[in-house]
């Protein structure tokens, strides 16, 4: 049901024989009648300044709204607000497709070097010291020391240079070939 329009002056309403109806800018509804016995460009009721404008059915879709029942605006509006919910949903639901692929991607990443930091603690050798049987002395210069002992501490204090037996003592041997190093 549409809202009855009547002017705000003589509350009179339109008919075939009545004269046109004008909106005012501060939302005053007039006759053509009660507009003319008034001052130009200033509301009867209000007494402010105001434009105004002739109703018809030329008049912008948003005008038109103020005279339209209010089951009638639900049913316009609840189509329109419902389109633009079902595209909103869409897009929030694209996103979330792309954020989920990038999420696989990261996990199947930290997957694969869990894998290899697990493979390469398995090929790291004991923490035991290894001497090879090269020399029959006490003191074996290719002697691997434990990564937990100082490289240094073999080194004379005394002297200013190691000799070349204390320098291939403290020189770290690793038995594993490393995987960036072609054998």
């Amino acid at each position: 049901m549409a809202l009855p329009v009547f002017c705000n002056s003589c509350f009179c309403e339109p008919r075939n024989l009545t004269p046109r109806f004008s909106l005012t800018s501060c939302g005053h509804v007039f006759c053509e009648i009660c507009l003319q016995k008034g001052k130009k460009d200033e509301c009867l009721i209000c007494r402010t300044a105001c434009r105004t404008l002739v109703l018809s059915k030329q008049i912008s879709p948003d005008i038109q709204s103020l005279f339209m029942g209010g089951d009638v605006l639900y049913k316009k509006y609840s189509k329109e607000i419902s389109q633009v919910s079902e595209f909103q949903e869409k897009h929030r639901n694209h996103l979330l497709t792309h954020y989920k692929q990038k999420v696989a991607k990261l996990e199947e990443s930290l997957k694969k070097v869990t894998q290899q930091m697990q493979q390469i603690q398995c090929m790291k050798p004991p923490e035991k010291t290894t001497s090879l049987p090269f020399s029959s002395t006490s003191r074996n210069p290719f002697t691997i020391p434990s990564r937990k002992q100082n490289v240094y501490s073999s080194y004379s204090l005394h002297s200013s240079r190691p000799s070349t037996s204390e320098t291939m003592e403290a020189m770290e041997i690793d038995p594993v070939p490393s995987p960036m190093r072609k054998v």
